[in-house]
Order: C-alpha cells, then structure tokens, then sequence
C-alpha cells in the first residue's frame, strides 16, 4: 500500500457491508485547490512557446475499459466542427483512439491529444469533449475519458487476502502517471498558484466527482465530517480529530 503523505490528516468509512475501508485525505479535500488550465498552468512537458497552453493533455488520454471507450465515442458524435479543432484529421486518421502496447489511447496531434483545442481557435481553447459539453448544458465529466474527469482525485485499491477492500482517495501525484511522472516539467498539486486561490474547499467544488468515485451514501458521512471541521474552526472551537476514525454506513 502506497504510504500517506506526510504530515496529511485522513478519515475513514466503511461500507454498511463491511467490505471496503474508504480512507479519505482530508487535508487535500479542504484544501483550496482549482485547476488553472489557461490561467498559469505551465504544462507538464516543458515547451518553447510558453504561450501555448497544453496543460496535462500532452500525452493524450487513457482509457480504462470497453465502457469508457464507449462512452467518450458516444459524445464524440455529438461534437463538430465548430467545438472541435481537430474533428477532421480525427476523422481522417480512422477516429479519435487508436490501440497502442494492448490499451486504447486518444491518438495526439501537434504534440497533444487529439482532443485538445488550441490557443486562437474560435471554438475556444482546452478539451473539445469539455467544451462540448458545457455548451450543450450538460456536465463535462459525463462526456471525458475516466481518467480526465478524475484528476485531481485518484483512487488507489488495496485488497487483503481476506478480500477486503482499503481504498485511499487522494490528490493524484506524479507517481500515478508512472516512471515518467517524475520528470514532468510542473505537476499543478505541487504548486501554490493552484493549491491555494479557491474560495471553496476541494470536497465541495468536486462534489459530483467525488459522489461519482465513492457514491452519495459515502460522499455526504465524508461530507458531513469536513463539514463539522469546517464550523468548528470557523468558531473557535477545538476540531474534531481527523485522524482515521471508522465510520459504519447505515
């Protein structure tokens, strides 16, 4: 099991079945991280145009499964030209994904992914699949690559030769892209200028992400934890221990 970071406060619920051990990093979750994708992120590749704004789209998406897949291909149809810079070459190539060393990745175009519009197009700049989305009035992580909707928040499942599930939900760190994390040019949750300019904290701006990863019965015993943490220090009060403390679902 990957070891906490340190100096970070966790809590902890377990399922009504008792089959899962969620142990949450709630000094991340109450910190006052935002993603600043077009307002200073740096990209994780370092480039010679420090204009141009890639963010961690550089190495194109990767999909986890036959249902993933599925549905980022649904969406795709619903883009067109007009949201989606590269819908033509996409088109051109065989389709946004391609197989590569046995997964399916989106396929990259200029050095990005395939998805990812530029910088001056009229459609707006950033994911296609995001933009699209939002302009259909729908929610962005619905339409996007599991892995894309998720970051900054990652999952990391353990399971004992019992069975039982321990599943830590914490920030995503260059170790969880693989060998190559470490030499990123800038990761976004290292940085002050992302970690510290919302004015909500991390549980309540990616509620739906985090119901999504964990489920609504797990989300609000979290919820109302930090919460509580949150009044108490708002008046004064000793917090609550933030340690992990089990908690059963009913």
């Amino acid at each position: 099991m990957s070891i906490p970071e340190d100096g970070h406060s966790w809590y902890s619920v377990n399922d009504v079945e008792g089959n899962t051990t969620w142990l949450f990093d709630t000094t991340f979750l109450r910190s006052r991280y935002r993603c600043i994708y077009g307002q200073g992120c740096q990209s994780i590749d370092s480039k010679p145009d420090p204009t141009e704004t890639l963010g961690c789209c550089v190495h194109g998406a990767h999909l986890v499964d036959k249902e993933d897949r599925t549905n980022v291909l649904t969406f795709v149809d619903r883009l067109g030209p007009d949201v989606w810079q590269h819908q033509a070459r996409a088109e051109a190539k065989g389709g946004p994904l391609k197989k590569k060393n046995g997964d399916w990745v989106s396929r990259k175009v200029d050095g990005a992914c395939i998805f990812l519009n530029r910088e001056g197009f009229e459609g707006g700049a950033g994911c296609a699949l995001h933009l699209g989305a939002e302009r259909a009035g729908e929610r962005p992580m619905d339409w996007k690559p599991d892995v894309c909707w998720q970051v900054p928040l990652h999952l990391d499942i353990h399971t004992d030769e019992y069975g039982h599930e321990t599943v830590l939900l914490r920030a995503w760190q260059r170790r969880d892209w693989g060998p190559g994390g470490e030499d990123f040019h800038w990761w976004c949750i290292e940085d002050r200028a992302a970690t510290h300019i919302d004015d909500q904290p991390v549980y309540v701006t990616l509620e739906d992400e985090l119901i999504e990863m964990v489920g609504r019965k797990v989300y609000r015993r979290l919820k109302d934890h930090l919460d509580t943490l949150t009044q108490a220090r708002s008046d004064g009060l000793k917090p609550m221990p933030t340690t992990a403390t089990p908690v059963v679902l009913s």
